[in-house]
């Protein structure tokens, strides 16, 4: 028998149970993986509290990497043992597991299965981000909010490698050390600076075109104020919690500002896009310009204690659990 990390019922990381499941024959346009490594991505926690609801019980986790050990009817494209990778597909948290052939893309022979899991769905996030919301270039002066975690770590390293200035928001002087080795021109302890005063300093008072926020709530009001006029906020996380109701008006009264709140799965709904989100990642990873840091690894079957240390803030970088 096989195992899976599943959830019963929200709540906090105790109601991740470790539980022996049946896999089962891939049917028609499916494949049978066997996952070597699973990705840790805060979306993980929103599903497992309940903020975003799932219908109970389920497997959490978004994205993984392993063989395909079995195709079904129709499947092509994918043989027994080909190296193939996944992300924003619930039910990653599992040794095993079935899943549409046209959800997975090969990995190139550069790019291991670890390094796969701790990427996909935090590198195609930061490509999304700065390459199709905002398209990012050279002389532009971006902000990050929590620089030194995955997406953080990929955005200032693929940002300044397009020739952007980079602004961070981290929480400590170790973290802010870390994002400025990746790219961060300008890391802020926020815990003892007040970010939007630093941003007006570095840039002169000419604010920003675009804020990349994933904390929400504690930081969101703040980041409206960085941004110049017609500038563009892109909220994609709320690990401080959702933001609150606001009056839409105040992004006329703050100079006609832009809101978006994306998900992956929308850049990535078709095998094409899929294809292309993901070659523009492991091209920019396999040339160095991205370097990917698994810096914590955990048995699958330890995923609680996984889930504690990141809404601790103990992480840094990726986080992988091993199969």
């Amino acid at each position: 028998m096989s195992h899976a990390i599943r959830i019963h019922q929200t709540g906090g990381p105790e109601v991740l149970q470790w539980e022996e499941i049946e896999v089962g024959d891939p049917g028609p346009g499916q494949v049978r993986l066997k996952q070597i490594a699973v990705g840790l991505n805060f979306i993980d926690v929103y599903h497992r509290i309940g903020l975003y609801p799932l219908p109970l019980p389920f497997v959490p986790g978004m994205e993984a990497a392993g063989t395909v050990d079995a195709v079904g009817a129709g499947v092509i494209e994918l043989k027994r043992g080909d190296r193939v990778a996944y992300a924003s597909v619930i039910g990653a948290y599992a040794e095993e597991r079935l899943i549409g052939a046209d959800k997975v893309v090969k990995l190139p022979p550069e790019i291991d299965e670890r390094t796969a899991a701790a990427m996909m769905l935090q590198g195609m996030t930061a490509r999304y981000l700065i390459r199709d919301i905002f398209k990012v270039k050279s002389g532009d002066t971006i902000l990050i909010h929590a620089a030194a975690g995955g997406v953080g770590l990929i955005v200032c390293q693929w940002a300044a490698a397009l020739g952007a200035t980079v602004i961070g928001t981290v929480s400590s002087d170790e973290k802010a050390a870390l994002a400025k080795a990746n790219g961060c021109h300008h890391p802020i302890v926020y815990t003892r600076e007040d970010f939007q005063a630093r941003v007006l300093e570095i840039t002169g008072g000419q604010k920003l075109p675009v804020v990349y926020d994933s904390v929400g709530k504690d930081t969101f009001m703040k980041s409206l104020d960085c941004l110049r006029p017609r500038g563009i906020m892109v909220l994609f996380g709320a690990s401080s919690g959702p933001v609150p109701p606001m009056d839409l008006s105040l992004l006329a009264q703050k100079g006609s500002l832009l809101i978006t709140r994306p998900t992956l799965a929308t850049f990535v709904a078709t095998p094409q896009l899929l294809a292309e989100n993901s070659a523009d990642l492991f091209d920019v990873v396999g040339s160095g310009k991205v370097k990917i840091y698994v810096n914590q690894t955990y048995p699958l079957k330890d995923a609680a204690k996984a889930h504690r240390d990141l809404e601790a803030r103990k992480t840094t970088g990726s986080t992988v659990l091993t199969v």
